[in-house]
């Protein structure tokens, strides 16, 4: 008989390490199987070969969660300025269970369902009709019994409180991340009165995920716990960060820098980058650590290589990677066998290479959130009046920054 695995609060509660996968939407954007800008996950239906891949890559890597490619997901959000995809949200959210739970079976790895934020709340929606679109995704699935629910990136904590709401009605525990810095939601909540929400909304595992680095994520998550142990209650804390880094974003995150999308590459973490962050989030108490967008599997590989010690073991991806660049004492060249040490890397300054570019941006900083006429979203495609005034309002907050 196939050996019951312990769950999620199971492993938590003992104070075992969970690791988490990396950022899906990114990866396979980069793959050519998703499209920047909808950001939508309908490759679990058209190309599922490109996602189960993936998922296997991060659990080979280490993974203990393989989370349902959803994001964003949602009807309302996969009708959304002309994204006409002939996909029903319920084809998407089945799909992806059923692919992360083929995966999932291969290892010792938990499937988690998750839910993100809506173009229902930005476009000012009622909170019934915002529920609606949560319990459409939860209905699904509790139909697959996945072992648990993720309520991830959202800007905004009451948001993620009537998510939790919907989520917990399941039975099955809920994790509950936003992508917020230490500065809180985009409505000044702090992270700290965002958690205790959460903690009483229902939520046992809160945190955050994308927008920040991870270091900053790490901090953000130090301000939550401070927060929750505060008002005397008890959770359990996740971080997922950014693979890139972001110490000149605002409030908004990595969205405002000019980079973003298509020009991020210079900010990547690298892999000795990741052992520091995994091991800061360890000692803040924090023991479900993952990755967001940018997070490939050889970031999650250095999570569990440098947390392998109070694990016990190192993922199958450890084969093929000497400890901290150990198998380069195998190279051709002299001087590169002479980096196959700890020391090498841990004080190496990466270059960038690009000599004329600034270390740093300056972020757009719009600053439109709910309520704002520019975050009303529609079916139709954006149009050309729209787009004119877009770039109107984009040339006066370049002149501003």
């Amino acid at each position: 008989m196939t050996p019951v695995k312990k769950g999620i609060l199971e492993r938590l509660n003992t104070g075992e390490v969970v690791i988490g996968d990396g950022g899906f939407v990114f990866a396979l954007e980069k793959r050519g199987y998703v499209k920047a800008g909808p950001w939508t996950p309908e490759a679990s239906v058209t190309h599922p070969e490109a996602v189960r891949q993936l998922h296997r890559e991060f659990l080979r890597a280490g993974s203990n969660v393989m989370q349902t490619f959803t994001f964003y997901a949602s009807d309302d959000k996969l009708e959304n300025r002309g994204n006409d995809l002939r996909l029903t949200g319920q084809q998407i959210n089945e799909a992806a269970c059923d692919l992360a739970r083929e995966v999932a079976s291969e290892g010792d790895a938990l499937v988690a369902g998750g839910v993100s934020q809506t173009p229902s709340y930005l476009s000012c929606k009622s909170e019934d009709e915002v529920k609606a679109v949560f319990k459409k995704q939860m209905d699904v699935f509790v139909k697959k019994n996945v072992d648990f629910l993720i309520a991830e990136y959202f800007e905004h904590v009451e948001e993620a409180e009537w998510a939790v709401h919907v989520l917990k009605m399941s039975g099955k525990p809920v994790a509950t991340s936003l992508c917020i810095g230490p500065d809180g939601d985009l409505n000044g909540v702090s992270p700290g009165d965002c958690a205790v929400r959460l903690v009483k909304a229902g939520a046992r595992i809160v945190g955050v995920n994308c927008h920040f680095d991870p270091m900053t994520c790490v901090k953000t998550v130090k301000l939550m716990k401070e927060g929750v142990e505060r008002a005397g209650l008890k959770a359990h804390y996740m971080v997922q960060p950014l693979a890139y880094h972001t110490p000149d974003c605002n409030r908004q995150g990595f969205i405002d820098l000019p980079e973003f999308p298509f020009a991020l590459e210079p900010r990547v973490v690298t892999r000795w980058d990741v052992h520091k962050y995994a091991r800061e989030a360890y000692d803040a108490g924090i023991r479900y650590i993952g990755g967001c967008c940018g997070f490939e599997p050889y970031h999650i590989r250095a999570v569990a290589e440098e947390l392998a010690p109070e694990r016990g073991f190192l993922p199958a991806a450890s084969e093929k990677h000497g400890m901290w660049g150990s198998g380069l004492d195998m190279h051709t060249k002299p001087w590169v066998r002479a980096r196959s040490r700890r020391e090498y890397w841990e004080q190496l300054q990466p270059a960038s290479g690009r000599p004329t570019c600034p270390s740093m941006s300056k972020p757009e900083g719009w600053g439109v959130t709910k309520g704002h006429a520019d975050l009303i979203q529609h079916k139709e495609a954006t149009s050309k009046q729209e787009m004119q005034h877009l770039l109107e309002m984009q040339k006066k907050a370049k002149a501003n920054a």
